[in-house]
Order: structure tokens, then sequence, then C-alpha cells
């Protein structure tokens, strides 16, 4: 199956960092200073996750005020989430999952765009479809390193970006395996650091993460 141009494109802006940012934000106004801060500490691609109200709002300003930053949506579960992220003029889209319709509706636009896995039925539908990078979540809890390097071995053109329990203990760890591109985690800026706006701490965060790849054997 050959690979479609949604997820050749996805996997250029994965490799740019070895941390994407998860973020959620519950006040549009802290959007700025926020990817300042990331984009400041080298980490340029963000995800912004559909999980409060102010999400689209947030992820308009940073795309209008912040050039430097790579806005992605996060959290897309529908084809509308999909055509909503193209209208914003967001530069990808990421699902915790995958559905035929999604997986339709992407392969057939040029969104770069990464579908989630957590099993290897899951896996066959993104390969099938022409998705060779997928999110791996919920990566710690669905049988963390094993777990993916068991699924790694039927398909190996297939390189991942897992999320979820990944923090700054473990990364360089989930990092280090030769199918992984990047590590999504909301570690880099968790809500209290963003509610309080603790922006020189979250840069700091994001430079200590985005030398993370050094780490790699």
């Amino acid at each position: 199956m050959s690979v479609n141009t949604s997820s050749k494109d996805a996997r250029a802006l994965l490799a740019l960092a070895p941390v994407i940012p998860v973020i959620t934000i519950d006040r549009a106004s802290d959007a700025v200073p926020l990817a300042r801060a990331l984009v400041r500490g080298g980490l340029r691609a963000i995800e912004i996750t559909l999980r409060t109200d102010a999400a689209m709002d947030a992820a308009k300003t940073i795309i209008a005020e912040v050039p430097d930053a790579i806005v992605g949506l996060g959290t897309v579960l529908t084809p509308a989430d999909l055509d909503r992220a193209k209208q914003i003029g967001a530069a990808f889209a990421v699902s915790p999952g995958c559905s035929p319709d999604l997986l339709r509706a992407a392969a057939a636009g040029d969104l770069p765009y990464v579908p989630g896995i957590q099993t290897a039925s899951e896996l066959m539908a993104c390969v099938n479809a022409g998705f060779d990078v997928v999110k791996f979540f919920p990566a710690v809890p669905a049988g963390g390193i094993a777990a993916l390097s068991s699924l790694a071995g039927p398909f190996p053109s297939v390189t991942y970006c897992p999320t979820g329990g990944i923090g700054e203990t473990n990364a360089a760890e989930w990092l280090a395996h030769p199918k992984v591109i990047a590590v999504g985690g909301s570690w880099i800026a968790p809500p209290s650091a963003v509610n309080d706006g603790a922006w020189d701490a979250i840069e700091s965060c994001a430079n200590t993460a985005s030398r993370l790849r050094s780490a790699r054997p």
C-alpha cells in the first residue's frame, strides 16, 4: 500500500523536534504567551487539544500571532473536526484513535494527519489507508515500549509518536526506540503551569525536551 501525502507530510513535521507538546488551554488569552515560550524553548510544533471551549480560539490566535509556531489540532474525532482544522489554517491534525470515515477523509485531503492506534487491527486499518506514521495512545497504559516493539515486528514500515503516560523521566527511553520519531506529552506545559502563567518555567522545560534526541544511542 502506498503512503499518502497526508502521512508523508506528517512524518516531516514530527521529525522537527523530539517532543510534541500536547496542550490543553482553558483561557484563550494564555495561547500567545504559551506558544511563544514553547517556540523560544525550541519546540515549534504544538498540538492544541480540542478538549475545552477555548481550544479553537486559542489555536486561531496562535496561528495569527506566533508565525514561528507550527500549530496542530489534537483530539480530532470526526471528519468535521478535520475540516475545522484545515479551515483555521492548522498545520497538522492528530487523533487519539481512528475510524474508517476519518481515515478516508484524511487520506483524501492534504492536511498532515496522524491517526491514533492501540491494537494491530487499528494499525492494519491505518496502513491500508496509506498512513505509515501513527500516534500510539495511550502509550504506557497500552503496554509501554514492549507493546510498541511487538507491533513494530509485523509492521516494519511504520513509525510512531507515542503519547500518554510519557513524561520527563521516561521520554528519553521512548525516544531511544528505533521506530519512535517523536513523543507527545503534556508535561512540557501542564495546565497548572499555564494557568499560573509560568512562561519562563515552560520555556526551560521545552528547552530541555528539545535536546532529548541527543540521548538516542
